[in-house]
């Protein structure tokens, strides 16, 4: 069906009385970055629905990115025709004819904010049936969850017609909820932790820390994939790339090996930490999952938490290994993560990590490194790329100016 517009849901936005204008605006501006290629489309947000005005942009490559964006409930492809009865009856009757099959049921949906229209939706839903029998008089009207739910809806500018009713990915829209640094390693538990931070409103930056040589090319490559599988929730996701490889080489020489892991986390907390205040964000996300490894457990969450004030978000902190998997591969983010390719955090792993570090003795081993100077070369070289929805774009950004 050639469609003409997109009636969007907001869900969860409904709730929120005097914010709600604030959301319905952030919603409609994620939508416009996610559709950043169909120039055409125009979004007219009101306080029930939001309309996408198609203007002859193909709605079969629009769909599939509306599935994502949070904010949205559900939304359904709708055809503009011209608003009069005889119209509406035959546009009815030509969609049953194009989706019925023997068997199903079906239901008429009328909503009419054109009061000078005229009939009513009751009227209209009583006609607007009746028609339908005509052409199939056996079948069965269900009011609860029918096969086939028509809806009309009557506004100023014209009549609409819809039959698909399609699920979004519910949630606030990204952007309400503040910014958040995501701590993005090439795993599976933090592309996970900042799909769920998304959902709930946090507009999220990911920070990855890579140590070349040791790391290679690809495990960059990698995290920049992982950070394009979240950017369709939002439209674009910023890639903040820290070199490491000075600092790692500096712990491994001066602390003993079985704190390498605990001051290693303490040190990409604190770089985390700045670039959260020079990017105006407000907590850490990270994708710790209680016990799972030794830097995350209660002793050692103590010991690297020591370095910052600031709010850390665990979303998986109490999930196990397959219920986080169950999520990475409901967003495409599994079977990447499961890549080869190291990252800083397994390079220099001792084979006996201290699960239950000391916090006095942490702070002794790291008062052994030149903080501030490791940390100040690290920023230095800090690389800033967007990665957008449409097809994961960079464009590199000069960062020495925030130091």
């Amino acid at each position: 069906m050639n469609y003409t517009e997109i009636m969007i849901r907001y869900g969860e936005l409904s709730t929120k009385g005097k914010n709600r204008k604030a959301f319905i605006m952030q919603l409609a501006a994620n939508v416009k970055r996610v559709l950043d290629e169909f120039p055409a489309v125009k979004i007219h947000a009101d306080r029930d629905r939001m309309h996408l005005l198609l203007n002859g942009e193909d709605s079969s490559q629009i769909l599939p990115r509306l599935e994502k964006v949070f904010g949205i409930q559900s939304f359904s492809p709708s055809v503009r025709i011209e608003k009069n009865f005889p119209a509406l009856r035959t546009a009815v009757q030509e969609i049953m004819r194009d989706i019925y099959q023997a068997g199903m049921t079906f239901k008429i949906t009328s909503k009419r904010s054109d009061h000078d229209f005229e009939m009513d939706s009751n009227e209209l839903n009583r006609e607007l049936g009746g028609a339908v029998f005509e052409i199939y008089p056996d079948i069965q009207v269900q009011m609860k969850k029918p096969d086939i739910n028509i809806r009309v809806e009557i506004r100023r500018e014209g009549a609409y017609l819809s039959y698909e009713t399609l699920l979004g990915a519910g949630g606030l829209p990204v952007g309400t909820g503040g910014r958040g640094m995501l701590m993005l390693s090439g795993g599976i538990d933090s592309p996970v932790a900042g799909y769920l931070s998304m959902k709930r409103g946090v507009e999220v930056e990911a920070v990855h820390f890579a140590s070349p040589p040791y790391t290679s090319e690809q495990a960059l490559q990698k995290a920049k994939d992982l950070a394009g599988k979240l950017a369709p929730y939002s439209g674009s996701v910023q890639f903040i790339e820290v070199p490491f490889t000075e600092i790692q080489e500096e712990i491994k020489r001066v602390v003993p090996q079985g704190y390498l892991m605990t001051v290693t986390r303490r040190l990409m907390l604190r770089l985390t930490d700045i670039l959260r205040e020079q990017r105006n964000g407000l907590v850490i996300i990270n994708g710790e999952s209680l016990g799972q490894v030794a830097s995350q457990t209660l002793q050692s969450m103590v010991a690297i938490n020591d370095v910052t004030n600031t709010p850390i978000i665990r979303p998986v902190v109490s999930m196990d290994k397959n219920e986080i998997i169950e999520i990475a591969e409901k967003i495409d983010t599994f079977e990447l993560a499961i890549q080869p390719f190291e990252d800083c955090c397994t390079i220099f792993a001792p084979p006996q990590p201290k699960t239950r570090p000391k916090l006095d003795k942490t702070r002794q081993y790291e008062a052994r490194l030149d903080l501030e100077g490791l940390m100040e070369r690290a920023l230095a070289g800090i690389k800033v790329s967007e990665i957008t929805a449409a097809e994961s774009d960079e464009k590199v950004e000069d960062f020495s100016d925030l130091l």
